[in-house]
């Protein structure tokens, strides 16, 4: 008995599903796979991962980083002004050579400006001492280089009389390798600057 041929259009119609269901279900598949690769992304930007010293994988969340590293850039600025601008005969090279390892070239450059422009042999000449006061420093953490700009109250002490002075100095930090004991935050400041300098009368009055 032969088998009757199917109706051709029919064929074709079947044919015609079979592809669109295959269509859809791919693009399905597609939209699927795109949704959880932009999740997977997402919540490795929010995380990052440690391994312990058993060998553990711990995940860690980076605002709590992002937290941590703007508190490590604002004890190195406040270290690096402490010993930069704080002055004394017997410490004054010690110090500043600490501070000119928190820097790069731009730090050595005002360095030597103000060495040129015999800043320090006045200092040292009238025996005189500069001291650091207060540091209040802000830091733009949204993306590297991070832009700081810091205000240094310093005091220049005479044999009788004491000036104070603030110190506008502007920025940028890196990330480097810590370098310990030289630079254990492992951060770097660029370009730096000092923007501006100004007296200020009543300085004790001033801050009450």
């Amino acid at each position: 008995m032969k088998t009757p041929f199917k109706n051709i259009q029919q064929v074709l119609q079947l044919n015609r599903f079979v592809v669109l269901a295959l269509v859809i279900m791919t693009g399905l598949v597609c939209i699927i796979s795109v949704t959880l690769v932009v999740k997977i992304h997402r919540e490795s930007q929010e995380k990052a991962f440690v391994v312990s010293s058993s060998g553990t994988v711990i995940p860690l969340q980076l605002t709590s980083q992002r937290e941590s590293l703007e508190v490590e850039a604002l004890a190195h600025l406040e270290q690096f002004h402490n010993w930069f601008y704080g002055v004394e005969a017997n410490s004054y090279e010690k110090n500043m050579e600490k501070a000119l390892w928190l820097g790069n070239a731009s730090v050595d450059a005002v360095y030597r400006q103000k060495k040129a422009d015999g800043f320090y042999n006045r200092l040292l000449q009238y025996s005189l001492v500069q001291q650091v006061e207060r540091i209040e420093s802000q830091i733009d953490m949204t993306q590297e280089p991070y832009a700081f700009q810091t205000r240094t109250v310093i005091r220049i002490n005479r044999v009788a009389v004491t000036d104070t002075y603030e110190l506008v100095t502007t920025g940028k930090l890196i990330q480097v390798a810590r370098h310990f004991p030289h630079n254990p935050h492992g951060l770097l400041i660029t370009d730096f600057f000092e923007n501006s300098l100004r007296k200020i009368e009543d300085y004790e009055t001033t801050e009450e």
